[in-house]
């Protein structure tokens, strides 16, 4: 199976965990533009129980930019989705969608993309450390 999420395990509990990254991710130049409480949804959606788990889609504005003016359909696969969830009442997963990834599905070798993705791997890496030595 092909990875592509880049992907830490804390033992912290699922809200600490949330409230981490997101500072962690405006520690590392990222803003939240959405955020989707995965539990929530499918509770009032489809009457079914998850563990709980938010989908926090994070941007870089200027690597966004970056990438837009390099390939306008790369838009399709921004901004880059942070999943939390929570493994039990003390653990939980962090994972990022990893940009080395997009580059294999934008199919191309654009000077532009592969730096926007790597400064954006660069970054996410990071927050996954931080979140580790945390």
């Amino acid at each position: 199976m092909t990875q592509y999420t880049l992907r830490t395990t804390v033992r912290r509990p699922y809200e600490d965990t949330v409230e981490t990254v997101r500072g962690e991710l405006t520690a590392a130049g990222f803003g939240i533009l959405t955020e989707i409480d995965l539990k929530a949804t499918l509770k009032a959606k489809l009457d079914v129980d998850v563990v709980p788990q938010v989908i926090l889609g994070a941007c870089r504005p200027q690597l966004a930019h970056q990438a837009l003016e390099a390939d306008p359909s790369i838009a399709a696969l921004l901004p880059c989705n942070v999943v939390v969830r929570a493994v039990d009442d003390a653990s939980t997963i962090v994972e990022a969608f990893d940009p080395d990834a997009m580059m294999s599905l934008a199919g191309q070798s654009d000077d532009t993309l592969r730096a926007v993705a790597t400064d954006a791997r660069q970054r996410l890496t990071a927050v996954l450390a931080a979140l580790e030595n945390n």
